[in-house]
């Protein structure tokens, strides 16, 4: 089996990383930074949405595995002492592999069409002044909005983001999208609907600019400045990120543990 690891960069998960390289030598498992098979990501949250963009063209070719070594994450289900036993599972037993939905985000721009994607959130925001756009699904009008931005999120990036601005929190093997208000403005020309929306794999929402603007889209953690947006799609990618279980990892165990503060034990 090949694999790579990205770590956080601190000293701990950088130990754990050459920790990882010669277990995983002494079992047999291969290390190729090209073309892995696995991707181990030793950090946090954030560091798998590093991993996952690096690896973003290879994204439905390869499985992520998380190591934690901070607070408990939603994508990290091993923790920095468990190493012996992951790498031991990795060389003696198959996985399940667990698919999740990851969101697509198109740009209009003056200079063409561009493609991104996001495991998380993708967020829209006006630089200088409020964001003002219309907002249209499946290609009619749904809304007018001006506020100070909009969050589009994957049901993995429902628990990030997407919560802190009053969205649902929804298991991430639902396709779908959630289009969430960031300080909404209501008055007689501009109206929403002041709730978050969810969207079926199937359908899309556009976000099409009302007037000249500078604004920064951020996809997880990479963020971008633009003044030449005409219109953003998004929808729920054709492809979807892959994770590698050994062992239960219960979503909702997480979300409790994480938000409500204790465990079952």
């Amino acid at each position: 089996m090949n694999y790579v690891v990205v770590d956080r960069g601190d000293q701990l998960s950088q130990e754990l990383a050459q920790r990882f390289h010669t277990l995983a030598a002494e079992n047999g498992l291969k290390r190729d930074e090209e073309t892995p098979e696995m991707v181990i990501s030793i950090g946090g949250d954030g560091t798998l949405l590093q991993a996952f963009h690096t690896h973003v063209e290879r994204v439905s070719e390869v499985a992520f595995i998380g190591v934690h070594t901070g607070h408990l994450g939603f994508f990290a289900d091993w923790q920095a002492d468990e190493l012996d036993e992951l790498v031991k599972m990795m060389a003696n037993n198959e996985p399940r592999i667990v698919r999740y939905p990851i969101a697509q985000i198109e740009l209009d721009t003056d200079t063409g069409l561009t493609t991104h994607f996001a495991l998380n959130e993708f967020t829209l925001k006006g630089v200088d002044n409020t964001l003002v756009a219309q907002i249209d699904i499946n290609d009619e009008l749904f809304e007018m909005f001006r506020g100070d931005g909009i969050v589009v999120s994957t049901p993995s990036g429902s628990t990030a983001y997407n919560k802190s601005v009053g969205g649902a929190v929804i298991h991430p093997s639902i396709e779908s999208l959630q289009i969430a208000e960031i300080a909404s403005i209501n008055n007689r020309v501009y109206r929403t609907l002041g709730s978050s929306v969810v969207l079926p794999q199937h359908h899309h929402c556009d976000i099409i600019s009302r007037k000249e603007q500078r604004l920064q889209l951020s996809f997880d953690h990479l963020n971008i400045t633009r003044n030449d947006i005409r219109s953003i799609r998004c929808s729920v990618a054709g492809h979807k990120i892959c994770f590698a279980r050994y062992r239960p990892f219960t979503f909702w165990n997480r979300v409790r543990e994480a938000f409500l503060g204790y465990e079952v034990k």
